[in-house]
């Protein structure tokens, strides 16, 4: 007897655990609310044995509770099913937040059958179970079911279950509200970054006034009315997705969306789906269909950064998307039409990458419709302190300072420096030095080593010129014999020396060749 209630209680939790997992991959399923409850509702009937069921929401306007999904009932028998806050069964459920169980409906005062379904049970009794869903400690609507009584039935499991799917639908509401509050959120930030985008990144607002500036203000000005191809070339750090985004933002594609591709950050084994998507199973790890960069980028632009580091399999497909307007996702044979504006950009020789036969030279022709070169910082001297004072002020606002001028000697300094990174370098000098400064002043000693001069670092060259070329050349000397294992004559021609003018040179510094030999 003992073991028969054993696994009787066995097989009731084992079906148990079917239903809440069935309830949890509908739930699941979609984002969509709606298109679950009545499935989440069915599940319930059938396991539950349930004659009807239903999910019922308040109106927090009118303070009307109604039906918004049900199982057994039909459409006017929903509509009939409205209760004020306290009125009924199911009222007094919202009202309290307490769940109702009633055995026997014939025998409850407060049940008032609004809906009509009962006069459909004259020849047999239903008992009715009622469990709010909370959220956050608010009743924002409660589950209902309706099941033929049986005393052989425990009512309080069948409640014990509801409340655990109540729960579970309280949940899946709070994941939809808060992924419909993000996505709310990203569509304003969306909104309001692309009107920022439009004052900060209009050719008047980007910051320099240089005379190289002004003529890539004027080219940015012409091409932007088009939907023309665009080549920006330059190094790397001066701004050249600015005057992408600077292209777009001023085009009739504003409104459309803007996508960039960092051609050198993918690894080529992902890039192509990066692209132009994959259809699902078209490799391990393609579990669903993806859209690729360029179909995202449908009606707007897309910026494909580094360009130059393509791979010559990915510059065939580029070419037919930049002719066709056309292209397959990875996997699959349907071919997918696109408007796409496309805006390249690249630091390196792409004339030098043609004639090693790393770049295609059709394709070169094709995205060089109309070049834009960005100038390095070296060559716009006169933008610096511009670019300088942008960042104190941006860095001082963001680290809580109050930075309020940069000395002359730091002047002085950034004025003679070179910039190898170019406006990028400067913004980080320039954030580096408002984090060092405690008065207020950017001084020459808050800039990095690199900017530093012998004056300011206090190591002038105290030696003599013939003494520094001679250690210099002595050096050279003894590398080339060391790359030669001590053969001078191919050590002479390393250099770009006569074998005499190389042995007087060994004679003069003293080297022996021997220790360089096998």
């Amino acid at each position: 007897m003992l073991t028969t209630n054993k696994r009787q209680k066995e097989r009731k939790k084992d079906w148990e655990i079917s239903l809440l997992l069935e309830i949890s991959r509908i739930l699941d399923s979609s984002i969509d609310l709606k298109k679950v409850v009545d499935p989440v509702l069915v599940v319930l009937a059938r396991y539950l044995n349930l004659v009807r069921g239903s999910l019922a929401l308040i109106d927090r306007t009118i303070g009307e509770i109604y039906i918004e999904a049900a199982y057994g009932l039909s459409a006017s028998q929903r509509e009939r099913g409205r209760y004020r806050l306290g009125e009924g069964i199911t009222g007094e459920v919202f009202r309290t937040g307490k769940p109702a169980l009633i055995p026997k409906v014939s025998e409850e005062p407060r049940f008032l059958n609004k809906t009509g379904s009962r006069y459909d049970d004259v020849e047999r009794e239903i008992s009715f179970l009622c469990v709010p869903i909370k959220l956050e400690g608010e009743v924002i609507g409660a589950l209902c079911a309706d099941r033929v009584y049986d005393d052989t039935v425990s009512l309080e499991r069948d409640m014990h279950l509801l409340s655990i799917v109540a729960s579970m639908i309280a949940q899946a509401v709070r994941l939809r509200q808060l992924a419909e509050e993000s996505y709310h959120e990203l569509l304003e930030e969306n909104t309001r970054l692309q009107e920022e985008l439009k004052t900060k990144f209009k050719p008047d607002n980007i910051i320099g006034n240089s005379q190289s500036m002004q003529q890539v203000y004027h080219l940015i000005e012409q091409v932007s009315e088009s939907d023309a191809t665009v080549l920006i070339r330059g190094e790397s750090g001066t701004g050249k997705e600015l005057i992408a985004h600077a292209i777009h933002y001023h085009s009739a594609r504003a409104d459309k969306p803007f996508i960039r591709v960092n051609c050198a950050a993918l690894p080529e084994s992902v890039i192509e789906s990066e692209l132009f998507g994959h259809e699902k199973g078209a490799f391990t790890g393609a579990v669903s269909l993806r859209k690729g960069r360029f179909e995202l980028a449908d009606g707007g632009t897309i910026f494909l950064d580094e360009i130059g580091d393509l791979s010559p399999a990915l510059q065939i497909k580029l070419l037919r998307v930049l002719q066709e307007k056309e292209f397959e996702r990875v996997g699959g044979v349907k071919t997918i039409k696109v408007d796409v504006r496309v805006i390249a950009a690249t630091n390196r020789n792409l004339e030098e990458l043609i004639e090693k036969e790393l770049f295609r030279q059709d394709l070169y022709y094709r995205l060089n419709v109309f070049p834009i070169h960005v100038p390095p910082l070296r060559e716009r001297k006169t933008d610096i302190l511009l670019l300088a004072d942008y960042f104190v002020e941006k860095y001082s606002r963001l680290n809580n300072k109050r930075v309020k001028r940069i000395s002359t000697q730091a002047i002085d300094m950034m004025m003679s420096y070179h910039w190898p990174g170019n406006v990028r370098e400067l913004e980080n000098c320039i954030e580096r030095a408002v984090l060092l400064t405690r008065d207020d002043v950017i001084h020459g000693h808050h800039l990095p080593p690199t900017l530093q001069t012998a004056e300011a670092s206090g190591t002038t060259f105290k030696g003599r010129l013939e003494t520094v070329i001679a250690n210099v050349e002595r050096d050279l000397v003894i590398d080339a014999l060391k790359s030669t294992h001590g053969n001078q004559a191919r050590a002479a021609k390393l250099l770009g020396i006569t074998e005499r003018k190389f042995g007087l040179r060994v004679k003069k510094y003293r080297i022996d060749v021997k220790r360089y030999s096998p």
